[in-house]
């Protein structure tokens, strides 16, 4: 038998979806490849990816935001971004394939992610502009004008198709070469190639030389953090008390490292602020003086420097989202003062202080909590160092006793006096409570979940936390047995966790421990569970062992 007569057997039908796919696949990956070098030209933050995410982000229910965070933890913006580049590849196969039948309908499917991504980047809450969207059209065109040359060249008509009997005889009688299968497919194999391998190679080098432009756009933030050596505080922060960090392995430390500290925000890429162009405007209703500040003319100021807890009011009962820092700033009250502000108690017109950040994420906070003689601060240093770029530099909000959403903002560059009936920031617009002092928590950190600890002296031992108001006990429940009290260790300050530990006779079996918290206004920690929407979790912190 001929190879002539086998390929009328067996046509090879999977080679025409499985090249219309790999042209797909070759045209989205330069989309996304020049868009890259594009945004490198706009900014990091127009890129289509980063710009379909965040708007994804923005639109997501709160329970969505909830689960992706206790399910995923700091690596739900990594995998939001992997779900919207596997999105992009499914679609982008699929229009190549569609583009064999007809090549104007794959390009503009092609053309019509382009307007999806320019509309999300130019809808963003820190949108600079319509120049947001080019990043997203340029890959556009480019995808759209490179599938519809692959698929050109392919010349798809009668691939993987038995082949016509009217061909042309060769002199000797048969049909085309053996050796010609280009010819005999009906397409330019070597034309192909040569386009497909060309453009894969463009867009690498687009995509490599865009992350380049991308990260030397942050050169300028870079070296201003790295530059800056911060003033020594006129208010320094007590030292620690000796007996505050308890010597029992696997207790959280009582400072978190900022390699440690947890991260919870929208920001799919952290913004990168040069302090030197940074300016921070204070406005409002009430704000007899408005002002602009520079980061200089904060490190001007007299800095104070406090240990002060933050909790994420996404930390599920006995979660991680809570840590210890030392933080150094101004005070944000003795600010507000200057600039002619008033509490609601002295007759302020303004209830809500509205924060905003570079990144356009809003946070309102109550003006009588910020002002009522706590440390609420804008915050420059952390643990001895100037902010990471991850939690704010240059300047962030720090306010003890809120939950971070209604006080911690990040990046911040504007502080606007209102009121919770006139505006509602981007956490209570997505049904959180606009008021959310920090419940009173602990947490078992060790023995950790289904540990198995020998029988006889097992050390139980965490951390409890009520901030502003302080921890006065903390008791220690096996199975249903009676409440024993722990050992408390020293305290730093009502604004700070507090670690404790109790001596357990465990016995061997199967045994549930359960922490509760009693804070120094009395309130003890309630049973009663709750989710962490609108206002933050609640219930008591258990952990199961086996005893061997």
């Amino acid at each position: 038998m001929t190879d002539d007569e086998k390929e009328q057997r067996n046509p090879r039908s999977w080679l025409r979806p499985a090249l219309g796919a790999l042209c797909g696949a070759v045209a989205g990956f330069a989309a996304l490849a020049f868009a890259e070098l594009s945004s490198g030209w706009v900014r990091p933050e127009a890129g289509p990816v980063i710009a379909v995410g965040g708007a994804a982000i923005d639109r997501t229910p709160a329970a969505v935001k909830v689960w992706a965070i206790r399910n995923f933890g700091t690596d739900d913006k990594l995998v939001l971004q992997l779900g919207i580049l596997f999105v992009l590849a499914l679609f982008a196969l699929i229009l190549g394939v569609l583009a064999l039948h007809c090549p104007r309908s794959g390009s503009a499917g092609v053309l019509l992610f382009g307007v999806v991504g320019a509309a999300a980047a130019i809808s963003r809450p820190d949108s600079t502009g319509p120049t947001d969207a080019l990043p997203s059209v340029v890959g556009a065109v480019v995808g759209a004008g490179l599938l519809f040359l692959l698929v050109g060249r392919l010349e798809i008509r009668g691939l993987g198709e038995p082949p016509t009997s009217g061909r042309r005889p060769t002199p000797s009688g048969r049909g085309a070469a053996e050796g010609d299968t280009s010819r005999r497919a009906g397409w330019d194999r070597r034309g192909f190639v040569l386009a497909a391998s060309g453009a894969a190679v463009a867009s690498a080098g687009a995509g490599a030389l865009g992350r380049v432009l991308n990260g030397a756009s942050g050169r300028g933030a870079v070296a201003s953090r790295t530059d800056l050596v911060l003033p020594a505080p006129a208010s320094p922060a007590p030292s620690v008390p000796r007996g505050a960090q308890l010597r029992i392995p696997g207790v959280s430390s009582f400072t978190t490292p900022n390699r440690e500290f947890y991260r919870v925000d929208t920001a799919l890429v952290v913004p990168k602020v040069d302090a030197n162009a940074w300016r921070l405007r204070i406005h409002g209703r009430g704000v007899a003086r408005p002002a602009t500040l520079s980061f200089d003319d904060l490190l001007r100021r007299e800095l104070i420097e406090r240990d002060i807890t933050l909790t994420c009011v996404s930390n599920e009962v006995g979660g991680p989202y809570v840590g210890n820092a030392r933080w150094i700033g101004v005070r944000l009250a003795d600010l507000l003062a200057e600039c002619g502000v008033e509490p609601p108690s002295a007759g302020g017109p303004a209830d809500q202080l509205v924060a905003r950040s570079v990144d356009g994420m809003t946070i309102g906070s109550p003006v009588e909590d910020v002002m009522d003689g706590r440390d609420a601060l804008l915050a420059v240093g952390m643990n001895g160092e100037p902010l990471p770029f991850a939690h704010g530099f240059p300047v962030r909000m720090v306010v003890p006793g809120l939950y971070g959403y209604v006080s911690a903002c990040k990046w911040i560059e504007d502080i606007e006096l209102t009121t919770f009936d006139a505006y509602d920031p981007y956490w209570v617009k997505r049904k959180w409570a606009r008021g959310a002092p920090v419940k009173t928590q602990s947490r078992i950190d060790t023995p950790k979940p289904f540990a198995r600890p020998r029988a006889g002296a097992v050390m139980v031992a965490g951390v409890a936390w009520a901030q502003h108001r302080g921890i006065d006990r903390v008791e220690i429940r096996v199975d249903d047995g009676p409440w024993e009290q722990a050992r408390l260790a020293a305290e730093d300050s009502r604004d700070t966790w507090r670690q404790w530990s109790y001596p357990w006779q465990a016995t061997k079996g199967g045994h549930t421990l359960t922490v509760r918290a009693t804070d120094r206004t009395g309130t003890v920690q309630t049973e009663k569970r709750a989710r962490t929407v609108p206002d933050g979790a609640s219930g008591r912190h258990s952990v199961v062992v086996t005893v061997d």
